[in-house]
This record gives C-alpha cells, sequence and structure tokens, in this order.
C-alpha cells in the first residue's frame, strides 16, 4: 500500500501516510475552518487547495509544503507557467550559491540515532553529484535543522521553499510513525525529498498527483510562484523519481537520471 510522505491519523491506530515536509516541533493547531478568501491567496500562488491544514504559524499545503500568511500576503509575479506534464519542477525560489556553496544540516536530539545514518546517506547522495550546491552534516550552527514533528501531526514530514536566497531551515519528521529505525535507504529517500523542497523543487507530479498517489486527476492550473520545468527533463511520466508527491512504504529511491538533470541545471 502506498506511503504518502504525509499521514492521516485514523482513531486509534490506523495510519495512512502521505507526502510531506516540515518545520519545527511546534504543535500543529486542531483543524480549523479557512476562509474563502485564504484559500484563494493559496490557488493564487499556484498550490492545491485540497485538504489544507491549519498548523502552528501558517497553513500545510499538497501535504507537505509550509505557507505563513506572510508568503501569502505578499505580491507574486503574475507570469503564466507551463504546466500539465509530467516534468521535474522547480519553484521561482532557489539558493544562491554563488561559485560553490555548503549547506550544514543537523539532527535533533529530539530524533532517533538511526536518523543520523539516513540523514548521511541522503547529504552523500547529493555529494555525489559534483553540485555547487554541497551538503554537510553539523552538531550546531546549522542551515537546516531535522527535527520530531508533534507526536499528533498529520503528515509523515514537512518542509518549506527558499526564501532570501537561503535554504528552508528547518524539516520536521514524524519518528512516532516511522518508528527508531525505519530503514536507511527508506528514510534517506524521504530526507533528500524534504531537502529537495529546502532548496526549491516542487514535486515532479505536479501537474497530476495521482500518477504516484492514486486517486482522480488534479491539474492545479497556472501557477503565480513556481511550477517551473526545468529543461531536459521528460514530457513523460517519470515513475521513480525522488520528488514524486508519494513513496511505497521501505522504498529508496535514489536520484534518477532525470533528477541529476534537474539537479545539475539548478545546481
Amino acid at each position: 500500500m502506498k506511503n504518502f510522505y504525509k499521514i492521516k491519523l485514523l482513531l486509534l491506530a490506523l495510519l495512512v501516510g502521505s507526502s510531506a515536509c516540515s518545520v519545527n516541533e511546534e504543535e500543529v493547531v486542531e483543524k480549523a475552518a479557512i476562509s474563502k478568501e485564504k484559500l484563494q491567496q493559496i490557488y493564487n500562488m499556484g498550490f492545491g487547495t485540497n485538504n489544507v491544514q491549519v498548523v502552528e504559524g501558517g497553513y500545510l499545503v499538497e501535504g507537505d509544503i509550509f505557507l505563513t500568511d506572510e508568503q501569502l500576503n505578499a505580491q507574486h509575479d503574475q507570469k503564466f507557467l507551463r504546466v500539465g506534464e509530467t516534468e521535474q519542477y522547480r519553484t521561482n525560489n532557489l539558493v544562491n550559491v554563488g561559485s560553490g556553496r555548503t549547506i550544514r544540516v543537523a539532527v535533533s536530539t529530539s530524533l532517533p540515532t538511526s536518523y543520523v545514518t539516513a540523514l548521511d546517506e541522503a547529504i552523500r547522495r547529493y555529494n555525489a553529484e559534483g553540485l555547487l550546491i554541497k551538503f554537510q552534516r553539523v552538531s550546531s550552527s546549522y542551515n537546516i535543522l531535522l527535527t520530531k514533528s508533534p507526536t499528533n501531526a498529520t503528515y509523515l514530514a514537512s518542509a518549506g521553499f527558499p526564501s532570501g536566497g537561503n535554504p528552508y531551515n528547518q524539516v520536521l519528521v514524524n519518528s512516532t510513525y516511522l518508528g527508531s529505525n525505519p530503514g536507511t535507504n527508506y528514510l534517506a529517500t524521504i530526507l533528500a525529498h524534504e531537502i529537495g523542497h529546502c532548496i526549491g523543487f516542487r514535486h515532479t507530479d505536479y501537474m497530476d498527483r495521482s500518477y504516484s498517489c492514486g486517486g482522480a486527476y488534479t491539474n492545479e492550473g497556472a501557477s503565480t510562484v513556481g511550477a517551473v520545468h526545468i529543461p531536459g527533463t521528460p514530457t513523460t511520466a517519470d515513475a521513480t523519481s525522488w520528488m514524486l508527491a508519494c513513496v511505497a512504504t521501505g522504498q529508496n529511491r535514489p536520484f534518477n537520471s532525470n533528477d541529476k538533470i534537474a539537479l545539475k541545471y539548478l545546481y
């Protein structure tokens, strides 16, 4: 059964996963009504409005993307971006790397020690590509912190997009659901996915999440902030991309050839 990066918690023990990226250890706010105006702002930014969650400090959209009111209220470039095919996508927000930059990533002590091993594998996958952007695991002075999500979190992991030329600074990981040792390659796949959001990647199946997640066909339409096609990536479905919205439980999904093209094009 496919596990999304976010998880819906059903009653006491039923858990169904779904893709997500997170930010800090603050508690998730109980589900609240979201105004039509707020949903319109989210749609105007180019994000889906199904299952939007109110969380502490903002909103969780598309299962794993964190947005704040400040982002929603900001002026956005209204250019009509290409959508409609399954390709690698990026946001308009990227990390400034210049001639080279190392992003420091730390693992909070709130997570099991096996998560350090998985982060090392995720970092190895990025650094093996010879990119201008590099990653290094540190214990302090980090750019991105991996930390435990609230125990009642309704997502598997969650993160946001870059701002001001810097990566998004936190990834929440639902270790309550994943457990203390979910498997190095499976967890590395999840962490590499979330780090991908932190440096500006959207889901490869942005235009049709049903491809990896199942359910009805969904195309979000024109975006104002970021479903920008990355040249050189395919115009047909890509079943193994590390940035697909959903992943099967235990699946190892290292970068495929199209992912590598996308990474090298941007960084």
